[in-house]
């Protein structure tokens, strides 16, 4: 208790009466077993808990402090608790993670059965040579964030147009020593502002629009038919993955899905194809066990509230100890 109590000790001294810094200092000096703890000499390097591996896990990246990337490996049957972490890497570099991981004997590594993870080349290489007995498979929300950008981007693009249409009007008004005043439409958004406040309801399905969300979309949809068809193909995406159980009718629907791509004609989207054809396998394995990153997603939420609550990371060392201490 005394680890994760202290984890604010400028509020614990608040309330006792006695200097939080010193507290602190306290703490991390005498009161934990920081000095010695027996990864401390490599903790900024590698971190590794090699009892914590399990059959199915997951493969993801963060950062603790200035953009510094951590290759993280997670047990997903500890659920974000104590033993969710098997391996903390610096850095993103294949080789590197790879000879970390290769700590472990390799007959505990053959148990992996499976691992959860993105499209990255290197995140693919790490799993074949670390768990030569593991299937990968690619997160469903990995694939289905790629169509909700692309949609984004058309909007984004028509956005940028009507910003520079208002603000050609707005010179031309005062050119002419006149006020400009903007069409509005029917829901009283202008042009530009229906393109901004669109941006929410082009990521859910139309089965959960408010009424305004929906009249707000019937405008957008009206006025930009691109958009329109980008969003069906984006939430048809989602209908795949949510309503196909087997890997040979999932096969044959996102065959489907990439001839309306194709016929569609969206650059973005094309890319987004063949991203999906070179990675098909991976992509099919998903609906084997229906295996998602959402339990490494979710211990990289909890990374940054932990990080948040100390306000910030200055001591990056002491921040890992107390970090592993609750969670490996």
């Amino acid at each position: 208790m005394v680890d994760t109590k202290a984890s604010d000790c400028q509020t614990i001294g608040f309330f006792y009466g006695v200097n939080g810094k010193k507290l602190q200092r306290q703490y991390k000096d005498y009161l934990s077993d920081f000095k010695s703890w027996d990864q401390k000499s490599h903790a900024q390097d590698w971190l590794l808990f090699a009892k914590n591996l399990g059959r199915y896990l997951s493969l993801d990246e963060t950062a603790f402090s200035n953009g510094e990337l951590y290759t993280i490996v997670t047990n997903k049957d500890a659920k974000g608790k104590k033993g969710a972490i098997v391996a903390m890497i610096k850095g993103t570099k294949a080789e590197v993670v790879i000879k970390i991981l290769c700590m472990t004997p390799l007959k505990e590594r053959q148990k992996v059965k499976e691992v959860t993870l993105d499209m990255a080349g290197n995140m693919g290489l790490i799993v074949k040579k670390s768990f030569p007995e593991a299937t990968l498979a690619i997160d469903r929300f990995h694939v289905q964030k790629l169509a909700y950008d692309a949609v984004q981007e058309i909007r984004i693009k028509y956005r940028w147009e009507a910003i520079d249409a208002e603000n050609e009007a707005i010179e031309l008004a005062r050119k002419n020593s006149l006020k400009h005043i903007p069409e509005l439409l029917p829901n009283g958004d202008t042009l530009k502002q229906l393109l901004a406040r669109s941006r929410y309801i082009l990521y859910r399905p139309s089965n959960k629009w408010t009424e305004n969300q929906s009249k707000r979309a019937e405008i957008l949809f009206k006025l930009y038919p691109d958009i329109e068809k980008a969003y069906r193909l984006s939430q048809n995406l989602s209908w795949i993955y949510n309503n196909t159980e087997d890997k040979t009718s999932a096969l044959v629907r996102l065959a489907k899905w990439d001839e309306k791509v194709r016929q569609a004609g969206f650059k973005s989207f094309n890319t987004i194809a063949k991203t999906m054809s070179i990675h098909y396998l991976n992509i099919l394995n998903f609906f084997d066990n229906r295996s998602t990153n959402a339990s490494a997603e979710s211990f990289n939420a909890k990374i940054k509230a932990f990080r948040a609550q100390f306000r910030g990371v200055r001591n990056v060392d002491f921040f890992l100890f107390r970090l592993t201490t609750i969670f490996a």
